[in-house]
């Protein structure tokens, strides 16, 4: 199956007190890393979503806005999803640099015709690194509608409905999911 994916950049910083899209991980803005990281994938199309078009963005790479008024990450996946021309929309965080090419290459050879897939640990959802469906523009749109633009909320009534399925996260594993919120989180690493 194709599949799109988006580089997810629509935090505010607050945090890490600076534009985390511009902190160096390994020598690298996190913005290069991720991108570098949906690259390999051989995604049909990339794009970076943002509330505003973001100055790091390279040409070449399109500019999706959230939907307005942005709502956080949900925003983000609407618009995206939206957007996209294929069947499937993976998504990755600017915060989560340890995430690697071949986890995601994992989720992405586990999507289904009009099922996406999507990590948990413990009880909860890591919507931020997971595979979506087409299908899944009316959840979001109706969540944005509301007043609960919690991901939590709306990912797990995907996996009700089955528009997601969940892949367990292994102890080995947790470890890629960690965000960059501040710079003592790059430090601890």
């Amino acid at each position: 199956m194709t599949f799109s994916a988006v580089l997810l950049a629509g935090g505010e910083s607050r945090r890490m007190g600076r534009d985390k899209a511009n902190v160096l991980f390994r020598g690298k803005p996190l913005w290069q890393v991720q991108l570098e990281t949906l690259q390999k994938l051989e995604a049909r199309e990339i794009f970076v979503s943002a509330p505003i078009d973001p100055p790091w963005r390279p040409d070449g790479v399109p500019f999706v806005g959230d939907v307005a008024p942005s709502r956080g990450p949900l925003s983000g996946l609407a618009a995206s999803v939206d957007r996209m021309s294929t069947s499937h929309l993976l998504a990755l965080a600017i915060d989560m640099p340890f995430m690697t090419e071949n986890y995601l290459h994992c989720l992405c050879d586990q999507i289904e015709p009009g099922r996406g897939v999507v990590p948990k640990i413990g009880s909860r959802f890591e919507p931020l690194a997971a595979a979506y469906p087409r299908e899944a523009e009316i959840d979001f749109r109706s969540a944005l509608a509301g007043a609960d633009y919690s991901l939590q909320t709306v990912v797990g009534d995907l996996v009700e409905s089955g528009k997601l399925r969940e892949l367990l996260v292994t102890a080995e594993d947790k470890r890629l999911f960690m965000n960059v919120n501040a710079l003592s989180d790059l430090q601890s690493a």
